[in-house]
């Protein structure tokens, strides 16, 4: 159903919808975003883009840097291996748990943090990045806020980079076959996707921006877009995940990365 949804119900609801959703999810793509390997691995998005080709957030040695959204926390640990002093934070608990588990073999460690994207608990300009690979910005009400609070907590100079579904998947069926390729809504309507179970419970919703909206986001927080990626579909990659395959990869985008930097002053 589509539905009005405060950041209070998407909250609660997407805690309890990915608390029990952990185990499936790691079964279905785990070993694709290097969730039990001892390293970790940073995929950006269902296309397979992956820091280690990119370097979207350039050289991370000794710098300090905040996962927002991070799941099991396979991004934050493979950047703490590049040298990188990374904190994972997430708004569900057997999320981070799956990453301790992960961490508890040995291999690179990182602090784990749950709370929420649009209130972060750390002080003013401590990180010298925030990158978040498709989590917590489609999920929170008020994303506008989320944007806020990233530029509040880097440094002059610092960078934020986010993967989130391209915008303009909204208009399609979340189907990754033929059907997929037909225009069923409006781009511009930004009414939530919610999931409820039979006496009206939420629980499950996922939120729409279009592009310009993430950009007046952006600079609404003070911050610099940089560049916007749109990943083509790799040749020869068969994997479907959800809706994103190579049927649907062929005709448009399925992710879009934006790349931003808050300004210094001093530079």
């Amino acid at each position: 159903m589509r539905g009005t949804v405060d950041s209070k119900t998407s909250a609660a609801a997407n805690r309890r919808w990915w608390d029990a959703d952990a185990e499936d999810y790691h079964q279905t793509h785990g070993e694709f975003l290097g969730a039990g390997s001892e390293s970790g691995d940073f995929v950006w998005c269902p296309e397979g883009l992956r820091e280690e080709d990119v370097h979207l957030l350039g050289d991370v040695t000794g710098k300090a840097v905040l996962e927002i959204g991070c799941g099991s926390a396979p991004c934050s640990r493979w950047l703490t291996g590049q040298g990188a002093h990374a904190v994972g934070l997430d708004l569900s608990r057997q999320m981070l748990r799956r990453g301790q588990t992960a961490m508890a073999g040995g291999g690179p460690q990182a602090p784990l943090v749950q709370a929420g994207a649009e209130q972060l608990p750390f002080g003013d300009g401590v990180f010298d990045l925030v990158c978040s690979a498709f989590g917590a910005v489609p999920f929170v009400a008020d994303s506008a806020a989320v944007m806020t609070e990233v530029a509040r907590v880097l440094k002059p100079g610092g960078k934020w980079v986010f993967s989130v579904n391209h915008p303009m998947r909204w208009m399609f069926p979340d189907d990754p076959g033929p059907a997929g390729l037909t225009v069923m809504l409006s781009y511009f309507d930004r009414t939530p996707y919610v999931e409820t179970e039979a006496d009206g419970t939420v629980t499950y919703v996922e939120h729409h921006r279009t592009v310009g909206d993430r950009i007046r986001e952006i600079r609404g927080a003070g911050l610099i877009l940089e560049d916007l990626i749109e990943p083509e579909w790799p040749e020869g990659f068969e994997r479907e995940w959800g809706q994103w395959s190579p049927l649907r990869g062929q005709h448009f985008p399925g992710t879009a990365i934006f790349c931003c930097r808050k300004p210094d002053p001093d530079s």
